[in-house]
């Protein structure tokens, strides 16, 4: 079986990185063709460790066989800095995608890097059964963010913990266990969040129950357009004929970010959320992604639709990259936690937690929030530019630095170009530009780079995006 395993992991290798030994004297063509990538004053140290081929062996012989990677050619990124990446061999790109809406403030931002080193040199581990203030200066900067009661703080190590713990809230509060959610939505891999998760790309065949999922009030491919109150009528049809009229509560991301940057029809969220208080559930916002100021006009992606939740659940952006999530309510909901020994070993670890403040410091005193709105404003608007010069483009849609443009082939027929949008994105990478891809056809480009990317760098994007779509 080992050899099999080998075997296997030989011809994933050359398969993966043969085009890399042909093509790299392309690349570099490619890459002095390309538009100027703006300047930036760092030079990465030079790097000595494995390259890519090793790593690659490694990676398909003694890690999961259900990763995957990015591009015909993988890249080893070594190095970071600010909206920046570098490889192996120093080459500087361009990060569009930002560890998937996780860098906020840019990578190894010095002041988040200095907190981080300061607290592992004094403490690394404790427990929360001691004291320590990093977890509770943490907790009430977090705080202070909040709108209402919205006031005791939960940490978890990421996204999918937070929710898990959020949906148990809800159920143990309310006494009910029906949870209703979003086709299309993610709200994560475990057991809880994965029947909350409604896109079958993502589940696997185990037992998921209590999840009502409800019509996504998807302006560009829903079948109510942009008319929000008639999609939440789908919500109380749920509970009328598929509870027992009384639910446990109700989750839902700001904007979809795994389901290709969609945003809720205007006027759903309010609507949907009277309707399950009225039935007495709990209104849970999913802010791992739409959350921690990446939208730009608001903080919070909630904020946006005018609505306060019960429960609000992040991850990615409050650790810049740092392993920690977080689960933020009132004090009434929270005592539902004190029937029993609620416990998270890392949850609040005082390196996480110390990072996490400062990310939120950062983020004020260098404004990101203000130019997450004013450069990624700037950047919709040239991308709406790019829809009217390509056909291929069927949608843009987005706030801040969470874009999406989708790709089609037939912009009446709204036909998934799934197998173009991954020549743009090789072609794109080749000139220096990297950026994500979602949706459930996988054919929507997801923009969502550190808070810090500059107008320059909007420039720089839009000329690679153009020349790259050209190519097809």
């Amino acid at each position: 079986m080992q050899r099999l395993a080998s075997s296997s992991s030989r011809r994933l290798l050359g398969a993966a990185l043969a085009p890399a030994r042909a093509n790299s004297s392309l690349s570099a063509a490619v890459a002095a063709a390309s538009p100027k990538m703006p300047g930036f004053d760092y030079t990465p140290p030079p790097y000595d460790g494995p390259r890519a081929e090793e790593i690659f062996r490694k990676r398909a012989e003694f890690l999961s066989p259900s990763l995957f990677h990015f591009y015909d050619r993988p890249l080893n990124i070594v190095d970071g800095k600010m909206q920046y990446l570098f490889d192996e061999d120093g080459r500087r790109y361009l990060d569009a995608f930002g560890g998937i809406a996780t860098v906020c403030c840019g990578h190894c931002h010095p002041d988040v890097v200095e907190a981080i080193v300061n607290q592992a040199k004094r403490i690394q581990h404790s427990t929360v059964l001691y004291l320590n203030h990093a977890i509770v200066d943490f907790a009430e900067s977090l705080a202070s963010k909040m709108p209402g009661d919205l006031k005791v703080v939960f940490f978890t190590n990421s996204g999918t913990e937070a929710n898990e713990l959020a949906l148990m809230i809800a159920r143990l509060y309310t006494g009910c266990n029906d949870i209703i959610s979003l086709r299309n939505g993610y709200h994560g891999n475990a057991a809880g969040t994965m029947g909350a998760t409604a896109q079958s790309n993502w589940k696997f065949n185990v037992i998921q129950t209590g999840v009502h999922h409800a019509l996504n009030p998807d302006p560009y491919r829903g079948a109510f357009g942009s008319d929000g109150e008639k999609y939440a009528r789908d919500v109380q049809e749920i509970i009328q004929f598929g509870t027992t009229g009384i639910v446990a509560g109700f989750i839902s991301e700001a904007i979809q970010g795994v389901g290709g940057i969609v945003e809720l029809a205007p006027g759903y969220l309010p609507a949907a959320y009277d309707i399950v208080r009225k039935a007495g559930g709990l209104c849970i916002a999913d802010e791992v992604q739409a959350g921690v100021a990446r939208t730009g006009s608001h903080f919070w992606g909630f904020e946006g639709h005018g609505v306060i939740p019960d429960i609000v659940t992040m991850a990615k952006g409050i650790g810049n990259g740092i392993p920690i999530g977080a689960v933020v309510t009132t004090p009434e909901i929270a005592q539902v936690l004190t029937r029993r020994s609620y416990f998270n070993t890392f949850g609040g670890n005082p390196v996480s937690t110390a990072g996490g403040h400062a990310v939120l410091k950062v983020l004020e005193k260098e404004k990101l929030q203000e130019n997450a709105f004013v450069v990624g404003s700037y950047l919709k608007e040239q991308l709406n530019k790019l829809k009217e010069k390509h056909d291929i483009i069927g949608d843009v849609r987005g706030k801040g630095f969470l874009l999406g443009v989708e790709l089609v082939t037939d912009r009446e027929k709204k036909t998934p170009a799934k197998a173009e949008i991954s020549h743009v994105m090789n072609h794109m990478k080749d000139m220096g530009v990297l950026v994500g891809k979602g949706g459930f056809y996988g054919n929507v480009f997801r923009i969502t780079p550190p808070l810090c990317f500059t107008k320059e760098d909007s420039d720089f994007f839009i000329d690679v995006m153009d020349i790259a779509l050209s190519k097809l």
